[in-house]
């Protein structure tokens, strides 16, 4: 009686157990390559905030140009031509 309980047992977990474990685990690791909900909305949040971090530097780019095309036009009085007849 004890020897047919151990081979059923051997049987069983070689069909069945060992089997069930080997899915299990390649179901998990095909779940984890894939986002997660919560990744999909952090990704979302990173892209937004690098969208406007984006606009922003635009904007000030824009802005310092401008103070710098007018910095340059106080800072320097216009030059006339040289001429030769200055020599």
């Amino acid at each position: 009686m004890d020897e047919s309980i151990i081979a059923l047992m051997a049987i069983l977990s070689i069909f069945v157990i060992l089997p069930g474990m080997t899915f299990h685990y390649i179901s998990q690791w095909r779940r984890q390559k894939t986002l997660q909900p919560d990744d999909e909305r952090m990704m979302e949040d990173l892209w937004r905030s690098a969208k406007a971090m984006e606009r922003r530097l635009a904007t000030l780019e824009a802005l310092l140009d401008q103070s710098d095309d007018h910095t340059r036009e106080r800072a320097s009085p216009p030059r006339r031509p040289r001429s030769t007849l200055d020599d």
